[in-house]
């Protein structure tokens, strides 16, 4: 990036307070900022570096009324937050240079059909029948299974083991190592208290805009399909299970695990290490705090749970209220 602060605000919609001929070639942390970089203030415990910081330029929401003198120049947007993802979203598309990779070093069958530009690492093997859209890329050490069909302007991390049959929509990211279309966990126990396997012939449908955390786990189903619909955000060490359909916009922090054959509604947060049991239903647009077990069906939409097992999230401070406080006596 080499732009003035005058065209970053007429990208962002903004306006300019002090020099708007300044230059800008890089991104800081409000508190690393150094002349030629640009940074962001939208955390109110981190003003002091407003007054302090040496960057050349600084987006601030548009209501900021600084307390002190303030050296860089201030470029004032609706969002400050929007606003620098916006900017690196920018930064990132204009690096990216799509252009057609084959390694000697993978194989592609014959029959698979890969796009326009689509770029493969090494040691990656593409089954039979595939199809993969333009512009995709595929790093290092990644399996395709037969069938598979990828879309357009994917990127999938070194190591991601997908699995036959497996259907993933565009513009879809898969990080290092995560698995797609392993089997559930199905198994019937037996009169002799033995355990039969339960054969998973189903797939994983993810729609497009999906990102798929490192070593995330995504089921494929017994039968029918495992569903993860447009923009959902799966962080890092998730486990979803068969048959589960996930809402779109839904957003699932590290190590939330929801069971086989539950229904998440649309706009869904999971805060880290919360869990869903199988075979209920969520309602759209509800927050699952961090480490909340959800054991059943969730019918109102907007709400807030928290707990072990998961509760109104006002109801659980009150109890945790009169809880510390009979252990303080």
């Amino acid at each position: 990036m080499d732009k003035t602060a005058r065209e970053l605000a007429a990208i962002l919609g903004g306006t300019v307070d002090g020099d708007p001929d300044v230059r800008i070639r890089g991104f800081a942390k409000i508190e690393h900022g150094g002349p030629g970089q640009i940074c962001f203030f939208a955390n109110p415990k981190y003003e002091h570096y407003v007054y302090t910081g040496k960057a050349s330029a600084l987006l601030v929401n548009s209501d900021f009324k600084p307390r002190q003198e303030v050296s860089s120049t201030l470029i004032r947007v609706p969002d400050a937050y929007a606003a620098v993802s916006a900017l690196l979203k920018m930064e990132a598309d204009e690096k990216k240079q799509y252009r057609r990779r084959r390694s000697l070093r993978s194989r592609i069958a014959c029959s698979a059909r890969l796009g326009k530009r689509v770029w493969v690492g090494d040691f990656v093997k593409i089954g039979p029948k595939c199809r993969i859209g333009d512009c995709t890329r595929i790093g290092d050490n990644v399996t395709i299974g037969e069938g598979t069909v990828i879309g357009s302007q994917c990127i999938i991390y070194p190591g991601v083991h997908i699995f036959p049959g497996m259907v993933i929509g565009d513009r879809v990211i898969l990080h290092a190592g995560c698995i797609i279309g392993d089997d559930g966990f199905g198994n019937v126990k037996q009169p002799d208290g033995s355990w039969q396997k339960i054969e998973h012939l189903g797939n994983v449908v993810i729609g497009n805009d999906v990102e798929v955390g490192s070593n995330t786990t995504i089921d494929r189903a017994p039968m029918e399909s495992t569903i993860i619909e447009d923009g959902v955000r799966i962080d890092n060490l998730c486990q979803i299970a068969h048959n589960v359909v996930v809402g779109k916009n839904t957003a699932m922090a590290a190590m939330t695990g929801i069971a086989g054959s539950s229904q998440i509604g649309e706009g869904c947060v999971f805060a880290g290490q919360s869990g869903v049991v199988g075979h209920v239903k969520i309602a759209p647009h509800t927050t699952v705090g961090a480490k909340s077990a959800v054991i059943g069906n969730i019918s109102k939409e907007g709400s807030m749970v928290y707990g072990s097992p998961a509760i109104d999230h006002k109801t659980y401070l009150k109890a945790y209220a009169k809880f510390k406080k009979s252990a303080d006596e």
